[in-house]
This record gives structure tokens, sequence and C-alpha cells, in this order.
């Protein structure tokens, strides 16, 4: 038994914790692969696998699983598993089994069920799941040919402020046999959309996901089976620019990376009742015409559409094409073609706005009530020729018109021409906006509500968490949170969606991923960016501070491109994700090393770029902070961090079982690492380090830095700082934000973490909520800085204030020791300030529930623990007989409980209780 857990005990499954009455109902649910809910046309050879346990029964562990899996949905019905029958496998493992059958086979299907067994009896999923393989090789793509236009159009310019029309594609063919399935296996940059017949195939938007072309291009597949009939058929494709075509072109080359014009290529794989296949590929003999109605698409500057241009039929047979081009053969990218592991972009919700005023100069302001990202649906009626131009920002300016300097120079302006034919709908396809307000002109006639609808759009993926509690600020913060992080997730972690950057910089999600994880299911979404940043490292091992390298940006600091190990963290401790780790580990190793080996001096790591970013500053006018007193120096920064992550890359070195000099080294310079910084940057007269900043002082504590007789005085000195001299107030940038909460917590001071958490003065989060914001700001005084910096919607400034929320007030946190809450730790802190929270996260394993409530005489806590898993719970009492479990008292004795410090903890198995201290 490890050292952590001498004082808890295991819960014997025939005690009188179970439900009363209780029937043994066990189902398997939630089977995934690659913990894709879509997963057509993965290119991972050994696929792994994943299942629930449902039970309405307490105490349920898996014994053992079967899994079947076959080519054909017929096979598996009749239980041949052509492919692979596992056996019977005992094992209580029930994410990431690895499929370990016959090899699997290009663009070939697979179908695949489980039975499971468990302690309380066998349990067969309901359903069958499916995946099938994409298009393992290159030599498969290379008949196809890559088509567009490779010059702007008469109408098009190239400049600062590009404009590009939308390229439209198609091709008539013939199927002359019945139709039994068929596949699309399409790349289209920079965004496409797919039509058959004149419909759009799948519900996606801004698709694929972006990548550095150079380096990598994503494919979609999409099952067409019931698009297609025997006959005639229409394929059609609609061309953006999205990141391909770069908004700003001719504009600082030395920065901003270029890809090319619009381009595509797509297999079409059909196959016949008679057996028989047939496939189309792109090439010279398709028509293209860039005289369609989107006049220009750019993700800064917005969309314009003139409906009177529209090509009706032109996704369908029989549409005259004859002044079409013909498509011209281009070069290809240059990045390898891959399957896209992560789900595109959806319309993911909609906003009804709540207002809509008139101004001096005859225009109007709509209001949508909430700073959101995505695009807005227009309903109107009007004159041919009419044009009603939207323009998107996030705040007004005093006199209530749109406050724009903090979008730069970009435009965030739709524009929509009228065909005059009744009642015209209309939304963008290939831009999207960060916004609240909208600026309305063209309209003939006022304006109501029902002529507009906001679209929220991001990266398909599932909330997975909830959280209430007895503070309102708090819980406007967790809802600004939450409308931050999903708005600001387009295919990778973008820093902001309104103004002239939206880019991937590494630190914003130092810890900022782990707390998202609590929220969304953004497993693939991380799992991708990390390859994004693996593909960007430099030959000698560097790592840019935005990725993929869309701005070459390589700073060679540790604080932002150390994001690269610690989103690999978060993806092994909440989701149990080895694979993730022996992926990206050489390259990880080689960044390490090459910061070694250029910046380790005299065993500090002394390069930093860009300090504890975004402190509050002095003057609620600076972006950032003047004075040396705030600032932390950079050399402290760098070295803690790089400290925490030599510890970070042990662990790695030792789940994989990399070589044992490896963890050998990490070991020898973590020590002297250690040793250079405290003989410099500890004060012992005043029990700090360095300037004494709040920064300063908790990294060494979090990272566990500090010699252990002055633990406690560091503490008690950075708690001065926050609750004295800084008046119970935040006073750290980015860096420090990202530790400050579970610091405390940890140290015995979560009641001065809920007071940061709660206040509702400037600096904190809740200064925020009480100017107005529906999301989280970029500066902490981001309603009075210098406009050049001051997104209303970033997430950089969250730290690690989520994490907290879930772990430290709600209790919910996965045991490092089995992640993938195998085992969850339920601690929370109930005497921080809170009387309740409710909360839950859907884990892999299963939903986990902590609802607790303080009463007048006694504690009640509700908890759901998923089947398959255990939960330590830490119990706020010494006595035993202050204990109820499901209306039943502990007993006396050392296998049912133990006593740690002020805690009884209980070590209880899967089920529901409800547990009550007097």
């Amino acid at each position: 038994m490890k050292k952590s857990f001498v004082y808890t005990f295991i819960l014997i499954a025939s005690l009188c914790f179970s439900l009363a009455n209780a029937q043994n109902k066990i189902s398997v649910t939630h089977l995934q692969c690659e913990m894709l809910n879509n997963p057509e046309g993965i290119d991972v050879l050994q696929p792994r696998l994943s299942w629930q346990i449902q039970s309405d029964v307490n105490d349920v562990q898996q014994t053992a699983y079967q899994i079947l899996v076959a080519s054909s949905l017929e096979k598996l019905n009749t239980n041949t598993a052509d492919l692979w029958d596992s056996g019977t496998v005992a094992t209580d493992v029930s994410v990431n089994v690895f499929y370990n059958g016959k090899p699997l086979e290009n663009r070939k299907e697979a179908y695949w069920k489980v039975k499971v067994w468990t302690n309380k009896g066998e349990a067969k999923a309901d359903e069958i799941a499916h995946f099938s393989m994409g298009i393992l090789t290159y030599a498969d793509w290379k008949s196809t040919r890559w088509i567009g236009y490779d010059k702007p159009s008469e109408r098009d310019s190239i400049s600062q402020f590009s404009r590009l029309s939308a390229r439209y594609l198609r091709k008539e063919i013939d199927l002359k046999k019945q139709i039994k399935s068929a596949k699309v296996y399409i790349m289209g940059l920079g965004l496409y959309e797919l039509y058959i017949n004149g419909n759009k195939i799948g519900d996606q938007v801004l698709a694929p996901v972006p990548t550095d072309y150079t380096k990598n291009v994503k494919y979609n597949v999409f099952d067409v089976s019931s698009q297609l009939k025997e006959g005639k058929n229409t394929l059609g494709t609609i061309l953006g620019n999205g990141r391909f075509f770069t908004m700003r072109q001719d504009y600082k080359p030395y920065k901003i990376k270029t890809f090319g014009m619009p381009k595509m290529a797509m297999i079409l794989d059909v196959k016949y009742t008679d057996g028989t296949t047939e496939t189309i590929k792109t090439d010279d003999t398709w028509k293209l015409t860039t005289d369609g109605p989107i006049l220009s698409n750019n993700e800064y500057d917005g969309e314009e559409y003139d409906a009177r241009k529209e090509m009706k039929g032109w996704s369908s047979n029989g549409f005259n094409d004859a002044s079409w081009l013909n498509a011209s053969l281009v070069q290809e990218p240059g990045g390898f073609f891959e399957a896209q592991m992560t789900p595109n972009m959806k319309i993911m919700g909609e906003v009804k706005p709540i207002s809509i005023k008139a101004t001096s100069s005859g225009t109007y302001i709509l209001d949508m009530g909430q700073n959101m990202v995505g695009w807005l649906q227009l309903k109107v009626k009007g004159n041919r020729g009419d044009t009603i131009t939207m323009k998107f920002a996030e705040s007004l300016q005093e006199d209530g018109s749109l406050y724009i300097a903090n979008l730069r120079d970009a435009q965030t302006t739709d524009r929509y021409t009228l065909n005059g034919e009744g009642e015209e709908v209309w939304e963008p396809r290939f831009v999207f906006h960060g916004f609240r307000f909208v600026e309305i002109s063209g309209f003939k006639q006022k304006p109501n509500l029902d002529n507009f609808l906001g679209k929220v759009v991001y990266d398909e993926m599932k909330t997975t968490g909830t959280f209430d509690s007895s503070n309102e600020t708090m819980n406007q913060i967790f809802k600004n949170a939450y409308w931050g992080i999903r708005g600001n997730y387009k295919g990778m972690p973008i820093d902001c969606p309104q103004r002239n950057e939206r880019q991937p910089w590494l630190g914003d999600r130092t810890t900022g991923a782990y707390g998202e994880s609590f929220i969304f299911n953004n497993q693939t979404l991380y799992a991708k960016w990390l390859d994004d940043i693996k593909n960007a490292q430099t030959q000698d091992g560097g790592i840019p501070d935005v990725a993929p390298a869309f701005w070459r940006y390589y700073g060679d600091g540790v604080t932002w491109p150390g994001t690269y190990i610690t989103v690999a963290d978060m993806l092994y401790q909440q989701f149990a994700d080895t694979e993730v780790i022996k992926k990206q580990y050489p390259s990880m190793k080689k960044w390490m090393t090459y910061m070694e080996a250029n910046y380790l001096v005299d065993d500090l790591m002394t390069k930093d770029k860009y300090g504890d970013w975004c402190v509050p500053p002095e003057s609620l006018e600076l972006i950032r902070s003047k004075d040396p007193a705030r600032l932390t120096d950079g050399e402290v920064l760098s070295s803690a961090f790089y400290y925490n992550l030599l510890g970070i890359m042990k662990k790695f070195a030792t789940v994989i079982e990399a070589d044992k000099t490896d963890i050998a080294h990490y070991d020898d310079v973590a020590k002297r690492v250690k040793k250079a910084f405290n003989d410099k940057y500890l004060n012992v007269a005043t029990n700090s380090y360095a300037n004494n900043t709040v920064t300063a002082n908790v990294l060494p504590l979090a990272f566990d830095m500090v010699p252990e007789n002055y633990k406690e005085k560091v503490f008690q000195n950075m708690v001065h700082e926050v609750e004295v001299t800084k008046e119970g107030h935040i006073s750290t940038g980015v860096i420090g934000t990202q530790f400050l909460m579970r610091t405390l917590t940890d140290f015995g001071r979560g009641d001065l973490a809920f007071k940061l958490a709660s206040n509702k003065t400037y600096p904190s989060w809740g200064y925020m909520v009480e100017n107005g914001a529906t999301t989280i700001w970029e500066l902490w005084n981001g309603n009075t800085a210098d406009p050049t910096m001051n997104s209303q919607n970033h997430v950089m400034l969250l730290g690690d204030l989520l994490i907290w929320y879930y772990e430290n007030m709600a209790g919910i946190k996965s045991n490092p020791e089995t992640p993938g809450f195998k085992q969850i730790i339920m601690k929370p802190d109930f005497n921080a300030g809170l009387t309740y929270v409710n909360a839950s996260y859907e884990s892999i394993h299963g939903v986990i529930k902590s609802n607790w409530k303080k009463n007048k005489n006694d504690l009640q806590w509700d908890i759901t623990i998923p089947s398959n898993t255990s939960a330590q719970v830490y119990l706020p009492t010494k006595q035993i007989s202050e204990v109820q479990v499901n209306k039943q008292k502990l007993v006396k004795s050392s296998n049912i409980y133990n006593k740690v410090n002020d805690f009884i903890v209980v070590t209880l198995p899967s089920g529901n209780y409800r547990i009550i201290v007097k």
C-alpha cells in the first residue's frame, strides 16, 4: 500500500452502505473509440476502446471484459469476431483498451461491442459501436489532384486588408449501378462546405480544423451513402479562405505566415451492391467560378454576400456551368495528409438578442445580452440591391456607439445585399466574431429582435461540468469562464475571438487547459494541439510561443513553451492518456535539453520573455505595470518553472518506462536548480523570495522548492502580502495566478482563497462581473486600460481558479496515483466561506457528483461515485459518532475508518451516498 493511503480504509461491499432494496441493474454505455463520438476515418493503427458501466446498485467493480470486433454489422450480430475476439480478460480496466486484433486495413470498417463481468453480475452493451479506418498511405492520395484557382479574380485585392472571393466548384458524375455505400474524403483549404445533389453534407462549420499547412493537412470523412443515387449526381464545394489564405497578405511577412490560395483534394469511394467499386477524384474536369455571392470572407474583417449573384441549383444536376472555368491543377500545400482526429466546429447554441436601440446617426445597436462568439443570422425583407451592414463589438462607448478601439485593425463587419425575393434568411459561412453588440444599418424601417439570432460556434464537445454555490459572484464568474472558454475553442485554443490576433498562445493555457477540462471534454482538442506544438518545434529543439506558428514567435522562454509539457500532464491526469506522453516525449525531452544547453547558467534558468504577464498595474490606464516592486524577476519565474517541468518529465519517463538515465538526469538537474534557487533568492531574514512579490513566493511553495523549516514562514509572509499589503486582492499576473488558489488552500488558508474568488472590488474576477463582464477580461483593469490590449474575452487570467472550484470547493479530484478518476479524492474545504456547493463532472468513467450543504446543526453531503471507481472521502470531524452514511453509523473497527489529522477518511466504492456529519 502506498504511503499516501496509510490512513484510508477500503469499505467492504457487503456492508450496509449499499442503497436499501437496490436491484442489480448494470449496463454498459458510452462505447467510444479514441474518445471520439464519430470515429470516421481514423488513422490510428491500434485504436483505444473505452466504455462506462452504469448501475443503480452500489459497489460495482468490473472484474473482466470481452471485446468482439467484426468487419461488418452482420458478422458482429452473430458474434463472428473476424477482426478480434479479446477473449475474457480479467481486469478492472475499462478505458483506453488497445485494439489487439488483425491489422486494420486502409478504408475498412470495424464494428465492436463489449461484455463485462462485475462483482454484481455480468452486463452487455446495448449499443454497437463503429469506427472506420482512413486513408493510411500517401500513395492513395497520389493520383488525386489538388485543384483551385491560384490567383485573385478581378474583384479581389491582395493587400494588408485582402479581399478574396469564395471559390465554387462542381462536378457531375454518373453512377450506373445500385449503390451499397459511399464515403467522401475531403481536404478543403482554407475552409470548405461540401454539397451533394444540392444538400450540404454534415453539420460542421469552419472545417477543417486549422494547422500549419506546411506540416500537416487534415482531411474529413463523411458517409454519403444516403445522399447518392443511381444515375446522375452532382458534387459541389465552396472554398473559403480561413487560415490558409492569410487575412493580412503583404503585411509583416517576417512575422505572419501565408500559405497560398484556397484549394481542395477529394476522393469519393462508391461500393455497389454487386460487389464492384468506383472511385471519383478531383482533377481538372471539375468546373470552378469565383463569381458567386460570397464576395469576400475574412476572419478578421467579416463576410460580404450579394444575394443577387446566387446561382440556384449550382450543386444540383443540370445546372448550366458553361460560363465556369475548368479548375486548375495546383500545387499541394506541402504538409502530410492526416485524418482529423478531433471534431469540427459546430453551431453549438443560439442566443436571442435582448434589445435594439436607434442611434442619433440613424443606425441601430443590437444587444445580445452576452459576449458570445459566432455570428448573427439575419432575417430581412427589402428591395433588390438594399445592403444590410452588421458591425460587431464587445462593448459600447458612453454615447451608446460601438467601442471598437480594442479591435485594432479588424473590421469585424458582415454585409448582405438583398435579392428582393420575399423574406431572406442569411448567415455567414467562413467567419466568426467575438461580440455582444452589433451596429445595424441599411434597414428602411426599424428592425425588431426577431430579425436577428445569434449562433454560438465552437468545437463540438460535450459540456461535462456544472457548478453552483451559495456565492452569486462566484457563480457568475463560473458562467463568464464557461462562455469565454467555449468561445475560444476554434480547432485550437485561441487567446481571443474579436481583434486582429486570435492566436493559439501557449502561455494562456499552461494550467488553463486543466481547469477547462472540468467543464468541457477537451481531450481530443488538446491532443491535437500538442501535435501542433510538436510540428512547430525547430530542428534544434526550440518551441514557439504560438502554435501552430501562424505568427513566428520563438522567444525561448520557459513559461510559455512549457505549456507543451503541462498540457500533456493534464491529459494524463484527467483522461489517463499515456499515449500522448509516449508520442510527445521525444520532442519534450529535446526541448528540455535545448533549454538546458542554451540557458541553464550556474544551475539557474536565465531566459524569460514575458515575466508575470498582466499583473494588476499601479495605474488603471496602464496595460503593464512599470513598478519594480510589483514585477517578479524573470530568472525566478523561469528557474522555478523549469524545476517543476523537470519533475513532470521524471514522472513521464517513469510512466512510459523511458531510459533510466533520463530519470537520473532530471533528478540531478532538479536538485541543482533547487539548491541554486534557494541560495540566490531565499532571504532567510525576511522569509521571502526575491523582491517578495506574491508570485515569487507562491511558485517555490507550489513546486515544493522551499526548505522544510522555512515553508510555513514563507507561506505566512505570502499571506501577509495578500491579506494585509494587498488588502485581500489579487496581485499576481498570468504566472502566479496559476498556482495561487490551490496553494493558499493546501496550506490551510482556503478562506483567503475564497476572499480572492468572491471579491467585487479591483483587482479581482468579481470586479469584472461588477462592471458588466459576461466573459473573462484580458486585463484586471480591462474596462479602463489602453485599448490596444483590453480584450473582453480572454481566459488566461483564470489561472487555477476553476481547478480550485472543483478540487477544493466541490471536492472532485483525480488521485494522481490513479489518473483518469479511477480513484477520486473528495476533500472540499467546507470552512472556506461557502454554505453550499452543487457540482458534477462527467469523467471518463462516468458522472461524479458532490452536493454539500452546511445546515445549522450538521453538514449534509450527497455524492455519486461512478461504477468501477472508488473515492477517498474526507469528513470534517474526529468523532465517528457524528457520522452517518446512508442513515447508518460507522462501526468502531480498524477496517471501517481511520483518522487523518482533523478528518475521518473513508474509502467508498461506487454508488450514491448521503453523508451526515453532526
